[in-house]
């Protein structure tokens, strides 16, 4: 893994066209494709992508997205935190680091981390030292999230719906 980095990912045609190798391709990405058709983005800098490539290979990526702190629902004190999506290692490439290369630059901004894993993923995010959040009904709508706490920030306590009299 030597000279492998975390970069972030151009929105365009040829990035668009790499990201049909990864099993996670859907909604996300046509709507991409959809706003190049249009000509809205094009080699946007600013993309929430991020990705490793081996050569001319994108072999991981992932999404991360900064959440104001308006809208934090999970951590004390209340601030800025990014919600981490789509991570994924190409099959041929999984086992060699580059997974846990993707989420500590993502915590390398030491905001905290929110994430929903897939199915099976759990042993891998709690080696990532991610837990549990604590789970809020109206807040998670079926989502089981796990959180990364950086140094200082712990976990706002879950809001139970109270019953009115």
């Amino acid at each position: 893994m030597n000279k492998v980095k975390v970069e972030n990912l151009l929105i365009n045609y040829k990035t668009l066209e790499k990201f049909k190798r990864f099993k996670e391709y859907g909604n996300q990405e046509l709507s991409m494709l959809e706003d190049l058709q249009n000509n809205f983005i094009e080699n946007n800098s600013e993309s929430p992508f991020y990705g490793i490539y081996i050569g001319e290979n994108l072999i991981a990526r992932m999404s991360l997205y900064r959440i104001k702190e308006k809208y934090d629902n999970y951590f004390d004190p209340p601030q800025d935190y990014l919600a981490l999506w789509k991570l994924e290692v190409l099959p041929d490439y999984q086992g060699h680091g580059y997974g846990k290369l993707m989420v500590d630059y993502a915590k390398s901004f030491n905001l905290p981390i929110k994430t929903s894993p897939r199915i099976n993923s759990q042993g891998f995010w709690e080696k990532m030292s991610f837990q549990k959040a604590q789970y809020d009904l109206e807040r998670d709508l079926g989502e089981n999230p796990l959180i990364w706490l950086p140094q200082g920030v712990q976990e706002k306590e879950a809001q139970h719906s109270q019953e009115t009299e």
